[in-house]
């Protein structure tokens, strides 16, 4: 019990430098994550265009894989965000 108080309190009692530094990473990880989120809308926009104008299937494929790979560094990059 007293190796989690003297965790917490070391965790409590961070310089200026490091908290700062943890504060920093948080926001970059979250602008990151935001930034593969329009990513992501901007290949679900080009896939459904693509499919309002009958374009070869394997382009939509495409896109859609584009699209959901870019969701995925999305949730990962927000995930990372909480972690630290």
């Amino acid at each position: 019990m007293s190796t989690t108080a003297s965790a917490a309190s070391a965790s409590q009692q961070q310089s200026g430098f490091r908290r700062l530094w943890r504060v920093l990473r948080q926001l970059f990880h979250e602008l990151v994550g935001a930034l593969f989120a329009i990513l992501a809308l901007a290949w679900f926009n080009a896939a459904f265009r693509a499919w309002t104008r009958d374009v070869a299937r394997w382009l939509i494929g495409i896109a859609v894989s584009m699209a959901l790979l870019f969701v995925f560094f999305a949730v990962t990059s927000f995930r990372r965000a909480r972690r630290i």
